[in-house]
């Protein structure tokens, strides 16, 4: 299981100035994925792109056009959605040929919310 951080934009720079001048060490996942908050998890994880997820998990799209057949959702807007997917490490795109193939890369999603302060925490299978 990943854990991804949860920091606001504000304590990462904070956090890599202070490693920059010595005054801490980097932490052991600090080359790790991480979200600024909860809420950018939500934003990404919409019920359009949990079912997009869904259809490739389940149907195994061959390519991009045949998951935008599959999904009915335009090629253009699919391929910036699978990268942003890509890029938290949700999916990965396979080459094969000159076809590029989405695959899922996680399970679950366990967010545990702490109601009294910022220490968020997102663990991924």
């Amino acid at each position: 299981m990943a854990r991804y951080k949860i920091q606001s934009h504000r304590d990462l720079k904070q956090e890599m100035k202070a490693i920059a001048r010595g005054e801490r060490r980097s932490a052991a996942d600090s080359a790790g994925m991480s979200f600024n908050s909860i809420d950018a998890l939500t934003r990404l994880l919409t019920p359009e792109n949990r079912k997009l997820m869904a259809t490739i998990r389940d149907r195994r799209p061959q390519s991009i056009s045949e998951l935008s057949d599959l999904t009915g959702r335009d090629p253009g807007n699919l391929a910036r959605t699978l990268a942003k997917l890509v890029s938290v490490g949700f999916l990965e795109m396979q080459q094969v040929d000159r076809r590029k193939i989405p695959v899922p890369r996680v399970r679950r999603v366990h967010v545990e919310i702490d109601p009294f302060s910022n220490n968020d925490k997102l663990d991924v299978a």
